[in-house]
């Protein structure tokens, strides 16, 4: 993503729709990019990205340019993704999703490359959400979005190490989970 231009984020914390507008375009699919991986479910990455840009909006004006746009940006992504997350988990915890009760199958005909591409997809969503929000936040941003450690850390504000620490952490879990199988569903 590219840096947005001081003048533009100034212009829209004095309010002008326009720049906001500007600000959103530029970075809603990323937000919701971030938040997708983060969650592993669209409807609540949709919930997550219009969280972020509803803080961002009555926020901007407080920002002081100390760190980079982007930075707050991931920050405020990444914590309302997890905390997106940890209810997930707990709401999942308390129910047992309709489809899978009644078992629904998707009745639409696939070719088979897309059902392979789906395929890897749920097992990359399964094997990201064995892992718990912390960890799934710092991996999702070093492998997915390609941050530096150091950016990771201004964006969660955490210690390089802590860092460090959970992404080795995740890589452990994530290895052990495709050696035992655990990422087929």
């Amino acid at each position: 993503m590219q840096p947005l231009p001081k003048e533009l984020l100034i212009a829209a914390s004095e309010g002008r729709a326009g720049a906001f507008e500007r600000i959103y375009r530029a970075t809603a699919d990323y937000v919701y990019s971030i938040a997708l991986r983060i969650t592993g479910d669209s409807a609540d990455a949709e919930e997550v990205a219009q969280d972020v840009f509803l803080k961002v909006h009555r926020c901007l004006g407080g920002f002081r340019f100390e760190a980079a746009f982007t930075t707050w940006l991931y920050r405020i992504t990444v914590n309302r993704a997890v905390s997106a997350s940890r209810k997930r988990s707990r709401r999942r915890a308390r129910l047992v999703p309709f489809d899978d009760a009644i078992g629904v199958e998707d009745p639409r005909d696939q070719t088979r490359e897309a059902i392979e591409r789906e395929g890897d997809r749920a097992r990359v969503r399964t094997m990201l959400e064995a892992l718990n929000p912390d960890q799934r936040a710092c991996i999702v941003l070093r492998e997915m979005e390609g941050m530096r450690y150091d950016e990771i850390a201004a964006a969660l504000r955490l210690k390089i190490n802590t860092v460090r620490s959970r992404i080795r952490r995740a890589r452990e879990a994530l290895v052990a989970l495709a050696k035992e199988g655990g990422a087929e569903r």
